[in-house]
């Protein structure tokens, strides 16, 4: 049983077509996994509630004319100006059955660190990684706890998640040394940026000085 349900309809539109669906207020959805796709739309504002209250790549359990099913949010497709949803991919899955969704990672408490209070600044490169697990076992994410970072030279890495019972990495040969995070000194960087450009500056300035010497050689 998921946080949330939500109840759709089968739909006749596609392709170009459902443009007129999300102008009714509807969103068009797709179900797989459980024999042939089922086209399907719901409501946009009960469809927005629902996804708030489970997460993008959460369970949901759906009512499809009348028919209950459990799935994942696999895809929700977002408009890139109005951030509004466009259509959503859902994945059918069973109770007991182990599938794989993708997981936010939040590092939390960095704020106490060592390296926080020398003002140093933290680098998320990591956002997110593949997991797998029954349905009931996903997280909303997987977070890390910052509080041991000490200075420019600390990072976090895949080798540091310590992931919630009954979950798994995906990836089972993902590096364990793979960069989530890393501790870098703004300052220093820009001291290094700023060096950089002068060095760039200099190099172009004694090749301008070399062509000319040449041109009033010849």
């Amino acid at each position: 049983m998921s946080e949330a349900s939500l109840t759709l309809a089968k739909r006749e539109l596609s392709g170009k077509k459902v443009k007129a669906l999300r102008e009714q207020g509807l969103i068009p959805s797709v179900i797989f996994g459980d024999g042939e796709p089922i086209l399907a739309q719901s409501e946009y504002v009960e469809t927005d509630k629902a996804l708030r209250t489970v997460g993008y790549h959460s369970t949901i359990d759906l009512v499809v004319d009348g028919k209950k099913k459990l799935a994942l949010v696999k895809t929700v497709d977002l408009d890139p100006v109005k951030h509004t949803i466009r259509n959503i991919e859902f994945q059918a899955v069973k109770a007991n059955s182990i599938v794989e969704a993708t997981a936010p990672i939040v590092i939390v408490n960095f704020e106490s660190s060592d390296a926080s209070k020398a003002h140093l600044v933290l680098s998320h490169v990591l956002e997110e990684i593949e997991i797998k697990a029954k349905p009931a076992d996903l997280p909303d994410a997987i977070e890390i706890d910052a509080a041991g970072l000490k200075s420019a030279e600390d990072s976090i890495t895949i080798a540091d998640l310590k992931l919630p019972k009954g979950v798994e990495l995906a990836d089972k040969e993902l590096d364990p040394e793979t960069v989530i995070a890393n501790v870098y000194d703004p300052a220093e960087e820009a001291a290094e940026r700023d060096a950089k450009a002068e060095a760039d500056k200099a190099a172009e300035e004694n090749r301008a000085a070399e062509e000319a010497t040449a041109e009033s050689a010849e």
